[in-house]
């Protein structure tokens, strides 16, 4: 890591922080069951936050990584794909989970 992208990483790990803070020590300090409404609004919460972090590589790939051989659209792509990816992996760990608690 170079002194140019530090400040890059230093505000990603703190925005991370903060999300993390908010999710746990704010919304969900007190356990409770949560409701399938509940649950698909987190969801949708965090996948937008991760599209809007999307729209960020997109606009701003150049301006933070200049000296890339990647173009906007093709890092964005990139990030989109591995998001993609680790959610349908994700997934695939809800259903083996249901399999051994099942048996």
């Amino acid at each position: 890591m170079t002194g140019d992208y530090l400040w890059l990483w230093v505000g990603f790990n703190l925005f991370v922080l903060v999300m993390l803070a908010l999710d746990l020590g704010v919304f969900h300090r007190h356990a409770h069951i949560v409701s399938v409404r509940e649950a698909a609004l987190w969801s949708v919460l965090w996948i937008s936050l991760s599209l809007i972090f999307n729209a960020g590589i997109y606009m701003y790939w150049h301006v933070v990584v200049p000296e890339s051989a990647y173009t906007n659209s093709e890092a964005a792509l990139a990030f989109l794909t591995g998001y993609l990816i680790e959610k349908s992996l994700s997934v695939d760990n809800i259903f083996v989970f249901v399999l051994i608690f099942s048996y």
